[in-house]
């Protein structure tokens, strides 16, 4: 089945909440998921698998324990499976994820900032 285009910034128009990733398409076992963020998220790790941040609009900081990267729109980075992080972002910036299906986006820990998984908009 051939599916239909999908214009990324009109679906960041189809939601508001800040911290709940929303998925856009599949590829294989793989999600393309889009999120709105501003402040600071919770320190976690997923044990399981990598997570690529792709800055769409604005700045964003990972956090580690020994470091912090800085992204701007347009660039990308890959955090390794099991390393801790915090993702923080001074003023609203859209990123996408792109991550296995399933992984729920506070890794291994259950916090008020974990959110519903496979969520299409």
């Amino acid at each position: 089945m051939i599916s239909d285009k999908v214009n990324i910034e009109k679906k960041f128009l189809k939601f508001s909440e800040f911290w709940s990733p929303r998925v856009i398409a599949e590829m294989n076992d793989y999600q393309f998921k889009i999120a709105k963020i501003k402040g600071g998220f919770i320190w976690h790790k997923h044990d399981d698998t990598d997570e690529a941040f792709i800055v769409i609009e604005g700045t964003m900081k990972i956090q580690f324990k020994e470091k912090e990267i800085t992204l701007n729109q347009g660039e990308l980075y890959v955090v390794p499976k099991g390393i801790e992080h915090k993702p923080i972002a001074m003023e609203t910036c859209k990123i996408m994820l792109i991550e296995p299906k399933g992984v729920k986006n506070t890794g291994d820990l259950t916090h008020e900032l974990s959110a519903e998984n496979d969520i299409w908009v």
